[in-house]
């Protein structure tokens, strides 16, 4: 069976700032793909995907999001991404997927955008230090929901799930 990736659909200026951001410092080699935000990595490819998907973005607005803080991950360097909703957002379709999460899934969510992997290990904390010392926290917007194919290379784009609640805020987890 295909594995399905789900990410959040950043606003416009924050998906291109951070995907510069990962054209410049990923190896290029190894850089696929454009920034991102993943909330599952491995959901299991099937028509009972659309339907919990489509109802869980259903119930949100367009919601603030902030690039907080670089973080150091050994091979690499990411930005920490803090917002309530999305957390929400993230613990609703894990209590609709529970039975169907990877151990990775299962695991945690620290949401991120990698703008830096797979590179040595001296390379990255270099890397890191510079960047962090630079680094100003900033906000954005969470906009949707992205499904994804992995086929083995390259993600292959599925669908798209806009947040289209009527509610002025983001709609709380019941």
């Amino acid at each position: 069976m295909q594995a399905a990736i789900l990410t959040l659909q950043l606003d416009e200026r924050s998906f291109a700032e951070m995907t510069a951001l990962r054209t410049r410092h990923f190896p290029p080699e190894r850089n696929y793909l454009s920034a991102h935000v993943t909330l599952f990595h491995a959901l299991p490819f099937d028509a009972d995907l659309d339907g919990p998907i489509a109802e869980v973005a259903g119930a949100f607005t367009p919601f603030a999001l902030t690039f907080s803080r670089p973080y150091f991950m050994g091979g690499g360097t990411a930005i920490a991404v803090e917002s309530a909703p999305l957390m929400a957002l993230r613990a609703r379709l894990a209590d609709r997927f529970s039975a169907r999460l990877s151990s990775q899934d299962r695991s945690g969510f620290k949401p991120h955008v990698t703008i830096q992997n797979k590179v040595p290990s001296r390379v990255a904390k270099t890397f890191y230090t510079e960047f962090s010392r630079d680094w100003q926290p900033r906000g954005g917007r969470g906009e949707g929901l992205d499904l994804w194919l992995y086929e083995g290379g390259p993600w292959r784009h599925w669908r798209t799930y806009a947040f289209t609640s009527s509610s002025a805020t983001w709609t709380s987890p019941s």
